[in-house]
């Protein structure tokens, strides 16, 4: 699994992806929506899969809102950040930039 993290962290440090899911009346996007989204999201940017991703709960629906999650990839972690840039009617869009370190 090191060959995995040596190889793909330093791409999942350069994806920068936007994605929108659609989550009932109120705007917001529930945590392991969110966490199955970004990891989808980084997946398809990068070609392979982290392990994981973590977020700390639910991403409310407001421009400007961030979170800090964290990848997991062969057993390193790196921490990312998900930043609400638009909110249409109950679609919430957002980018994900992965730290460099």
């Amino acid at each position: 699994m090191k060959k995995f993290a040596a190889a793909a962290l330093p791409l999942f440090a350069c994806a920068l992806a936007a994605c929108s899911v659609s989550i009932g009346s109120d705007p917001k996007i529930d945590e392991s929506a969110l966490e199955k989204s970004v990891k989808q999201t980084l997946t398809e940017k990068v070609g392979q899969e982290p392990d994981s991703i973590d977020c700390p709960g639910d991403l409310k629906g407001t421009v400007g809102t961030t979170m800090r999650c964290t990848l997991t990839a062969g057993g390193d972690q790196l921490g990312l950040t998900v930043t609400v840039t638009s909110v249409q009617d109950d679609t919430v869009n957002y980018d994900v930039e992965v730290d460099q370190k």
